[in-house]
């Protein structure tokens, strides 16, 4: 009994050492800084709260005079979360380049502010569900309006909370539901008060320091390695599977379990394009643009910014491995241990996570370190700031609205705040659900994206670029993409409840194949289906297509668009379309 007693009480010791080892140590001077970082935070939103929002306009959509560098800045950190400034180090560790096709879609943010904003901004619409009943039916603005609300609140609001409180548990040992809440709180609070004009502005604040801390982390890692050809040297002697490919290759077997070639490549431009150019959660900030041109320019800004975070979140993560690959340095000692390192090169499972916070702990001096918790928390409050009013705004104009036409200004606003905490509360209260599910979240999340992306990504894609979709077929493609990926998401969870023996094609489909395959075949079926269905229902009216797609556009919204843009910006976009490719060359 004794014996078993000791294993017990050497086991909760090892635990408590990792847990250390995972700890940020902050000094007097850190707390300095996070505490100028809240100071700032709390003058912005009493700067915005001043301000009265007198109509939804304002509140929702911040009068739409937005310009073009709180519109980049808000796109970019209304998608950087504590999954990239941990998660996705811990993938650069253990994985290497796989992820980085979802992080250098830089191009895709292109297309948003090139392709959609002229159809976006002649509609003068508030939501996408709203676009999507003017170019097609008010069946399909009802079914995208739902399942965005719901993919919100189990999805995005719900994880995203529950990532920030694990992420501040593991970082600086706070509990992780009072570090959840605590987070929802203050968010929500400038949120309901200011609105998008409150995102715009804390966005402004937040990217910079974002920045500065994981370009530190960056600068300071490869100066304590070596530099970047010894990080690509040792990343570049390490298999990630039995097909020879290594840490450093982006393009992967076909075969690869994880990260076929062809799944990452075009599954990941398939979500890439739902996310960057038709969900809420985004597009928001362009339709708040004075302007084309400043929703443009917010657009080739925010696809600068979305050019870095596979150097500052990705790549750190590489050379932690890289450290903890060097014998003879402190830092990697130190590195191995925590992450476990294998005799093959290879961590031990659950410990790629701890790349973060143990480059934080070994790399940065006095100072820093706040910069650095600072830049977490702004990446936590403003992707979850951009959730909030995304979410009321899709409950009070495709919603409430609709029942009730007659609403005045002002109570719309007033509904948008109630909305707000509604959606808090229902996200938090799912948390208890998914956190239940422990390893499983990940692909929790990769399932709801493939039920999401194909069906609204050939809905938009086909409706701006074929005056011919039909509402019809619009609405059937929505639904049938719901059902087939509907149908995987349950069968994946019965499959990992019951665990069945042996596979059939049913199960191969829509078990077994790669998440990412899935959605390309998906995106393909549906394309089959929405083209079908047009060529045998009633076309659209003049109304429906008149200035939402090509070809339809009258002689003065033609010269409008024109006059919205000059060399400049075609120059900024082509050079980051340069630089996306130099990238895919390089990593090959």
């Amino acid at each position: 009994m004794s014996s078993k007693v000791a294993l017990v009480g050497a086991a909760a010791a090892a635990a408590k050492a990792q847990e250390d080892v995972n700890r940020i140590s902050l000094s007097v001077w850190d707390w300095v800084v996070i505490g100028i970082f809240f100071v700032a935070m709390v003058w912005i939103c009493i700067d915005v709260g001043r301000k009265k929002k007198e109509t939804s306009g304002d509140y929702f959509l911040s009068g739409r005079s937005a310009t073009w560098l709180a519109i980049g800045a808000s796109i970019f950190a209304s998608n950087i979360g504590s999954e990239h400034l941990i998660g996705l180090a811990g993938t650069g560790a253990s994985a290497g380049m796989a992820q980085a096709h979802w992080e250098i879609q830089a191009w895709m943010i292109l297309i948003l502010g090139w392709v959609f904003v002229p159809f976006y901004e002649r509609s003068m619409v508030y939501t996408m569900p709203e676009f999507l009943e003017k170019r097609f039916s008010k069946q399909s603005r009802s079914i995208l309006t739902w399942l965005s609300l719901a993919s919100y609140v189990l999805t995005k609001v719900s994880v995203t909370v529950l990532a920030g409180g694990l992420a501040f548990n593991t970082l600086l040992g706070i509990d992780k539901w009072v570090a959840s809440i605590g987070l929802v709180v203050l968010t929500a609070i400038y949120t309901v008060i200011g609105g998008m004009e409150s995102v715009l502005k804390t966005s402004v604040l937040q990217t910079p320091i974002l920045l500065i801390g994981s370009i530190v982390i960056l600068y300071l890692g490869l100066d304590e390695l070596g530099g970047w050809g010894e990080m690509m040297r040792i990343c570049g002697s390490q298999k990630v599977n039995e097909y020879g490919d290594t840490m450093v290759n982006l393009i992967r077997s076909g075969k690869d379990k994880d990260f076929p070639w062809y799944g990452a490549l075009f599954g990941s431009a398939i979500i890439g394009f739902w996310y960057w150019c038709t969900d809420q959660f985004i597009v928001q900030r362009v339709l708040s643009g004075k302007n084309q041109k400043q929703s443009r320019r917010g657009s080739i800004f925010g696809g600068y910014l979305k050019l870095t975070p596979v150097f500052l979140f990705l790549i750190p993560g590489m050379i932690a491995y890289a450290l903890a690959r060097t014998p003879n340095s402190a830092i990697g000692k130190r590195l191995a241990e925590a992450f476990e390192l294998q005799p093959d090169g290879t961590l031990s499972p659950g410990k790629a996570d701890t790349a973060f916070p143990m480059l934080v702990n070994t790399l940065l001096p006095v100072g820093l370190k706040g910069v650095v918790i600072c830049g977490i928390l702004a990446a936590l409050m403003s992707s979850l700031a951009s959730l909030y009013n995304s979410s009321a705004t899709l409950y009070t104009i495709d919603i409430y609205k609709r029942s009730h036409p007659e609403t005045d200004e002002k109570k719309l606003v007033k509904i948008g705040r109630i909305a707000t905490i509604v959606v808090v509360v229902l996200g938090v209260a799912w948390i208890a659900v998914i956190n239940s599910m422990g390893t499983n979240l990940y692909n929790y999340i990769q399932s709801v994206q493939s039920l999401l992306a194909p069906s609204i990504a050939v809905v938009f894609l086909m409706g701006i670029s074929w005056k011919k979709t039909s509402a019809k077929a619009a609405m059937w493609t929505l639904i049938v993409g719901i059902v087939v990926g509907g149908t995987r998401l349950i069968t994946m969870i019965c499959c990992e409840i019951f665990k069945p023996k042996s596979s059939n094609f049913f199960l191969y489909i829509f078990n077994d194949m790669n998440v990412y395959a899935f959605c390309v075949w998906n995106f393909l079926f549906l394309m089959v289906l929405i083209t079908v269905i047009t060529l045998f229902t009633e076309k659209p009216s003049e109304e429906q297509v008149e200035g939402l797609c090509y070809g339809s556009a009258t002689p003065e919204q033609k010269a409008e668009t024109r006059s919205s843009w000059t060399w400049m910006d075609v120059a900024h976009t082509v050079f980051i379309l340069i630089l996306t490719v130099i990238f895919y060359v390089y990593f090959w």
